[in-house]
């Protein structure tokens, strides 16, 4: 192979492809990345067999070819030669040639016989929706799944539909957050379980569309999404999702509005003193128009802080773990935040005041 191409964008394509590499003694190709010059581009592939990458990078070819490189070290070169924009590629004798224009370099390449393919999704009809779609959806919800994979439907982002809205949701049976997103879809999502590693990683895809409108595809085993030169694909969890309405409570006993900035501030105080279980007492008094965040350490001291709150209902006193509560602050838009508790001992819910898109369910500490 013997091609030119930008520099830049060769390397961005890099960073998303080596992402999709893995170092498994058994399939040591995987490690590697796989570069095909043909058409008048450079298809860049990548695989780990839980996830796939193929990306097309426009580049002036004057002969094909295909090698598979150490994407870490292509990147490595790039990242510290000049400034030059343009970058070419020559293999010779199994290794891959890169020339700047004030720099040289040679990489090993290997046989890319045992290379595996990267999937497509056959007989599916992708639907288009919105880049920033996804990348909203997964990561206003991700950090709530669980890093156990004991249980792989809970170490997962589930995405389905409900009419013109696209619902993502994860969980980790202490938390849960909930994001619906308005896509205008022409039929139906499927509830579709994507490992959260895998989700994360489909986020970081999307995200690099840059708002442009993409396909998803989806099939029992598969989830891939294809747009600007860039096709991802992910396998899926054959599995059930929790019946997580359920656990919502149905009334509410007391509710505080505060406002977001003030909420985070108490948390970060809270911090200072938390003890290795993070545990933070709050506490909800309708008759002061204010709650308080109460932490505790025998090594450090103590901290009590008091924000302002609208308040309806009856007092509580409940205690959580401050991280959890924090978690999910900046997947809420609102400037206030509203907390709704259903009894001591019972799960509360955090939502955005009147955004409805987004619902945090959160249960309580033991003493």
């Amino acid at each position: 192979m013997k091609l030119e191409c930008h520099k830049d964008k060769l390397g961005v394509a890099l960073s998303l492809a080596e992402r999709a590499t893995s170092k498994n003694p058994t399939l040591p190709i995987l490690s590697y990345i796989l570069l095909e010059a043909k058409n008048n581009k450079l298809l860049i592939k990548a695989t780990n067999l839980d996830i796939g990458i193929e990306i097309e990078v426009w580049a002036k070819v004057e002969k094909e070819g295909i090698i598979a490189v150490k994407g870490s070290v292509l990147m490595g070169f790039l990242n510290n030669s000049d400034r030059d924009n343009n970058i070419s590629m020559d293999s010779s004798s199994g290794n891959l040639i890169l020339k700047t224009k004030d720099g040289e370099a040679t990489v090993k390449g290997v046989p890319y016989d045992d290379f595996p393919e990267i999937p497509k999704i056959s007989g599916a009809t992708g639907m288009v929706i919105d880049s920033g779609i996804l990348v909203n959806g997964i990561r206003s919800v991700s950090y709530s799944a669980s890093p156990s994979h004991i249980k792989p439907e809970l170490a997962s982002v589930v995405i389905y539909s409900d009419g013109k809205q696209i619902i993502f949701v994860s969980t980790d049976s202490f938390r849960l957050a909930e994001k619906k997103v308005s896509a205008g879809l022409t039929r139906e999502i499927p509830q579709t379980i994507v490992p959260i590693k895998n989700a994360v990683e489909l986020a970081k895809v999307a995200e690099e569309l840059g708002g442009h409108n993409m396909k998803i595809f989806l099939s029992k085993n598969q989830i891939a999404i294809d747009g600007d030169g860039i096709y991802f694909v992910s396998r899926v969890i054959d599995g059930s999702f929790p019946d997580y309405k359920q656990i919502i409570p149905k009334e509410w006993k007391t509710e505080a509005v505060v406002l977001k900035e003030d909420f985070l501030r108490a948390l970060r105080t809270a911090t200072v003193f938390s003890d290795s279980f993070n545990q933070t007492t709050i506490s909800v008094l309708p008759g002061k128009k204010k709650m308080t965040l109460k932490t505790k350490n025998t090594d450090v001291g103590e901290g009590d802080l008091a924000i302002q709150a609208a308040i309806s209902g009856e007092s509580i006193d409940i205690n959580f773990n401050h991280r959890y509560l924090s978690d999910c602050l900046p997947s809420i838009v609102s400037d206030s935040v509203s907390l709704s508790f259903s009894g001591t001992g019972k799960a509360a819910m955090i939502r955005g005041v009147s955004d409805s898109s987004f619902s945090y369910i959160v249960m309580p500490m033991n003493r």
